[in-house]
């Protein structure tokens, strides 16, 4: 992965940590939120579907488990 990539995963995995607000709950909503945000510069309302990189999704979601693991 390019180091942009790489900055960008930190970046978004470090953003959603923090709006988990330490309770580590629904994980996988929040880094999809945080990713929206990121991709369509809002965050999502109800009913909204609009679509994120899944890749990146993925990465992000690897590296914010990896992080609260430790």
């Amino acid at each position: 992965m390019k180091s942009v990539d790489l900055d960008l995963i930190d970046q978004l995995a470090l953003k959603t940590i923090e709006a988990l607000d330490k309770s580590n709950n629904d994980i996988e909503r929040m880094c999809w939120m945080v990713l929206h945000e990121h991709h369509h510069g809002l965050m999502p309302f109800e009913y909204d579907v609009k679509e994120i990189d899944e890749t990146l999704y993925l990465s992000v979601l690897k590296e914010i488990k990896e992080r609260l693991r430790k």
